[in-house]
Formats: C-alpha cells, structure tokens, sequence
C-alpha cells in the first residue's frame, strides 16, 4: 500500500485544478488550514525555477479533534496534506497523505477507524478530481 493516493488531471489548468481541490475538500468536510507554494518559495528563498506545485494543509475539526483526544501527540500528523504539482502543460497531478499507512505504526485504539474515515474522505477528493477529464 502506497503512502499517498494520487490521480492526474488533463486538459485543465493548475489553477483550476486547485479550485476543485479545495472545493472537493470542502465538500468532505475539509478546510485549508495552511498553503505552501513549493515554486515561489524555492524562487525567492533559492533563486531556482521550479514547476508549480502547492502543498495544501486540509483539516476536518471533527475528525481532528477526535484524533487529538485519543491521541495528544497525533497533533504531528496534522493537518493532511493534499499537493497539487504541475507535471507537464496542462497535466496536473494531485495526490494526498493515506492516513491508512501514516499512522500504522501509532497504536492508539481507535486510531484505525478514524484512519479509515479520513483515508476514504481523502481518496474521494483524489478520484473526483478527474471526474470530468
């Protein structure tokens, strides 16, 4: 089992890819808690050009509290992330975190089935987003 459930895009572009993603999230339950620009950090901080690609921090609150009062140290694994990387012009890759294989190795009871709900919530975003393509 991968660490990451991914699907690609085409015919679309990175802009509009990431406008489903966050709406898909949201319609899961998800909000966009944290926003990295992987291509304008590495262009300001290391002078590289680099293709686009967002890392988006997504968190469900009632999922998260949920995980956090089984476990107070899930809180690093928190938020999920969700990348969105430009792959060719007009091909975009979207792939996200599987908590199913993230947190194997914490054993806090329960934590599997929250796994579960967050991989399956995770995965729906993943497979919609080429729905239309």
């Amino acid at each position: 089992m991968d660490y990451y459930i991914s699907n690609t895009v085409r015919n679309s572009s990175f802009d509009e890819v990431e406008k489903k993603v966050t709406e898909l999230l949201k319609a899961e339950g998800f909000g966009v808690i944290t926003e990295i620009d992987v291509q304008s950090t590495f262009k300001k901080k290391l002078d590289i050009d680099y293709r686009p690609y967002k890392i988006l921090g997504a968190c469900n609150p009632v999922l998260a509290n949920k995980v956090l009062e089984s476990d107070d140290k899930m809180g690093v694994m928190l938020p999920c992330n969700v990348c969105i990387q430009q792959k060719e012009e007009n091909t975009i890759e979207v792939f996200a975190i599987n908590p199913l294989v993230a947190m194997k190795p914490v054993d806090a009871e329960g934590l599997e089935e929250f796994a579960k709900q967050v991989s399956e919530r995770l995965n729906n975003v993943v497979q919609a987003i080429a729905a239309n393509d």
